[in-house]
């Protein structure tokens, strides 16, 4: 007898006999596009492999990107979460456009930090990671470019890793907004609270992780970011 360790997809075959599973490659291939023909050659332990990773989530005060008011950071090392953290931002103006999603005022941040001064106690979640995560990854990696660019800071240079495409492409979601992967997976979540998140954000990749995603870097779709002048 044996079972399959993959949520809806026969991708890892698990031995009752409590010997390491191995891949059954053939249903890998006819179940997973988005793992490359490069890995069928790896060996069962890097396979097996899990990556070093930051999921983050910004939430904005207006449209422009220079504006977040609010970040949540966690970092992840193999499936365990290691360190967290959420910052309110004082963004360069007082104007306030999506106090009606986050619940975020100008009364809430105008005495905390701005970006640049916060930025030291946040450039260590993003060294020695393989990548970057986030829930549309676009939003969150142009907001960190303006943020960094007005305050004359070294844009991080990890890949992005998007869990809208991840969820897609791993369990077939349709729709995949934040929410309706949670439910799927039955991860907690207060929407558009930043530290929530990117909680929900890291636990989305620990999930593909453990249904058998192996990062490569030369197939994450990192997103087009906005050149913004320093």
């Amino acid at each position: 007898m044996s079972r399959y360790g993959l949520r809806g997809c026969r991708a890892v075959k698990i031995s009752n006999t409590g010997r390491t599973p191995e891949p059954n490659w053939d249903d890998i291939g006819s179940n997973f596009g988005i793992l490359r023909t490069v890995a069928f050659t790896r060996s069962i332990a890097e396979f097996r492999r899990m990556a070093e990773f930051t999921a983050i989530d910004f939430e904005t005060a207006g449209y422009g990107g220079e504006s977040a008011c609010a970040l949540g950071l966690v970092r992840v090392s193999g499936t365990e979460i290691v360190r967290s953290d959420y910052f309110k931002i004082r963004p360069p103006s007082r104007d306030f456009r999506f106090t009606h999603i986050h619940g975020l005022t100008w009364a809430d941040v105008e005495n905390e930090p701005d970006f640049g001064a916060l930025w030291p106690r946040m450039e260590d979640f993003f060294s020695g990671v393989d990548f970057v995560a986030a829930h549309n990854s676009g939003f969150d990696a142009n907001v960190l470019a303006a943020c960094c660019a007005l305050y004359g800071l070294p844009y991080p240079e990890n890949p992005f890793v998007c869990t809208v495409q991840l969820a897609r492409r791993m369990w077939q979601l349709r729709p995949t907004k934040l929410p309706d992967v949670c439910r799927y997976l039955s991860i907690p979540l207060r929407h558009h609270a930043a530290d929530s998140d990117s909680e929900a954000c890291a636990r989305i990749v620990i999930a593909a992780l453990e249904d058998g995603w192996l990062f490569d870097e030369s197939s994450t779709g990192s997103p087009r970011i906005r050149q913004y002048p320093r």
